[in-house]
């Protein structure tokens, strides 16, 4: 099966940059569809941004679009999400999430249900 290592959050200040990364066993990794997820306490969990297996599309939540970046290194079995500009708002858990066919809908790209395997989540926290 499919495990999931998240790495790379903190405290940054309205403002600053953090990247993000998850790291994915197995051997097919370059045929897995990417997500990454946010919660914060209290909500529900979000969609924030997602990556196709060759990284040719992406998809960005408005809330984040011009801001992060999501990228993969398929030969490292890896996925990045690159935090620019970070706001207090962005602080939230942020989750990794993989499957290993692609979405057939696209209204599956954002739906969490989608998604067999989750890491086990990153904390980051924006100060004002």
């Amino acid at each position: 099966q499919v495990q999931l290592v998240e790495s790379g959050g903190g405290l940054v200040q309205a403002g600053g940059s953090l990247r993000l990364s998850c790291a994915a066993s197995g051997r097919t990794f370059s045929r897995y569809f990417m997500a990454w997820f946010r919660q914060a306490p209290g909500k529900e969990r979000e969609f924030v941004t997602a990556i196709s297996s060759s990284g040719g599309i992406t998809h960005y939540a408005d809330s984040v679009k011009g801001r992060f970046t999501i990228s993969r290194d398929n030969a490292k079995n890896t996925v990045y999400l690159q935090m620019n500009s970070l706001k207090p708002e962005d602080t939230a858990s942020y989750y990794c999430a993989a499957d290993t066919r692609p979405p057939v809908l696209r209204v599956e790209i954002r739906d969490l249900n989608f998604y067999t395997y989750w890491g086990q989540g990153t904390q980051v926290t924006v100060s004002s």
